[in-house]
């Protein structure tokens, strides 16, 4: 069943923390565009001069721009977190590296039921968040909803529409080749590195949410293949992609029972050229064995910095688009999601979509820690699609 949450009494609807940084900045300008004009909202922050400088540019945007506030909250002080989650109905983060900053935020969220989405791709960092929260959060009905950029929305929505357009019922297989032009945020890039560094230990805590977590019954969800294959138009390689994406997509699977009684996914890069199929998986192996010695870990955080980001000029120029092919019940689709700049402006425009979706749309009775499928499905969809995001059937 599908409810909006009335307004509550308390003074704000939307929260963004890290405002002052590069991604946060454009998710600003984006709920300052894209809000309602009666949007109850503020920007949140350490530094009180760089947020006044962010509010003063969004007030000039719109609307639901010249509405915005500004309060003071700090990662190292958990008072001031519990307070700005008292105070919204949603709270939005583009504060990383997660593992390094994020909990005490997602702590306070679930113990006063608010409402929190991020841009977080570590799945070291999601586990432990549902490990020690998604509990406190079921009771206090928090919606805890990771990965609401890049990483993952393409790829879980993408996979849910390409569900919808099999049939009910039979057990579905879907493969996601992904290709982009573009560069990758400096905070995601950080979080990778460490992400690296810490492969054993992500592992282990994996391992323990797995002996936690319940299983679906009388269904299953599983992987396809991870091996490099070719592509399926013959025209280049697909090669096994190691991010939160295809986790994601799992858990929604077992959540949603639309996506039938045996549901498998496979997650791909799309590469063109062989020299760049057998170059890519040398570099990443590379780049785990370095980031686990710490000097090698700070050199490679120091290639490139977090908080800063390509010009608008050069943005314009990105693109991604992610191919399915489904198959289930004797019928194979192919569909694919396709928009602008994935790491920043996409990025932008999907989290402060999330953070509207949570705040304002009639969305299925959840709570704890979901995915985005899960906790927003139908409404995000559409509203991603809404502005500028395809979602086509291509065959």
């Amino acid at each position: 069943m599908a409810t909006a949450r009335p307004r509550s009494n308390r003074p704000y609807d939307v929260v963004l923390f890290g405002a002052t940084g590069f991604t946060g900045g454009l998710t600003a300008e984006r709920l300052a565009v894209d809000g309602p004009d009666d949007l109850r909202w503020a920007i949140a922050g350490r530094d009180e001069t760089k947020l006044d400088a962010v509010r003063e540019r969004l007030t000039r945007l719109g609307k639901a721009g010249a509405s915005v506030e500004t309060l003071p909250a700090d990662v190292t002080d958990d008072g001031s977190l519990r307070k700005l989650a008292e105070q919204t109905r949603v709270i939005a983060t583009t504060v990383g590296p997660y593992l390094e900053y994020g909990e005490p935020l997602v702590a306070a969220c679930a113990d006063v039921g608010t409402d929190y989405a991020d841009l977080a791709g570590e799945p070291e960092f999601v586990d432990r968040i549902w490990l020690a929260h998604h509990a406190r959060a079921v009771e206090t009905g928090a919606r805890l909803v990771h990965a609401c950029g890049f990483d993952s929305i393409p790829h879980d929505l993408g996979v849910y529409f390409t569900v919808l357009q099999l049939p009910e019922g039979v057990p579905i297989t879907v493969s996601g080749y992904v290709r982009a032009g573009g560069t990758i945020s400096g905070g995601t890039y950080h979080s990778a590195v460490r992400a690296f560094s810490r492969a054993r230990l992500s592992a282990a805590v994996a391992a323990q949410r797995r002996k936690a977590e319940a299983q679906p019954v009388g269904r299953r969800v599983g992987s396809l293949p991870k091996r490099p294959s070719r592509a399926p138009d013959g025209r280049g390689y697909a090669l096994p992609l190691p991010t939160i994406d295809p986790v994601v997509v799992r858990r929604s699977a077992r959540a949603v029972e639309r996506y039938g009684p045996d549901f498998r996914y496979g997650h791909y890069a799309l590469v063109r050229s062989l020299p760049t199929a057998v170059g890519a998986p040398l570099v990443l192996g590379g780049m785990l064995a370095v980031s686990r010695l710490p000097p090698g870990r700070a050199l490679l955080l120091r290639l490139r910095t977090a908080g800063e980001g390509p010009s608008k000029e050069q943005r314009a120029r990105h693109w991604f688009k992610v191919r399915f092919v489904g198959e289930g019940g004797g019928r194979r689709v192919v569909t694919e999601v396709s928009g602008g700049d994935p790491g920043y402006d996409e990025t932008a425009m999907m989290l402060s979509q999330s953070a509207l979706c949570l705040a304002f749309d009639e969305l299925p009775e959840t709570a704890g820690q979901v995915t985005t499928v899960q906790a927003m499905g139908d409404a995000l969809l559409s509203r991603v699609q809404a502005h500028g995001m395809r979602f086509e059937v291509v065959g």
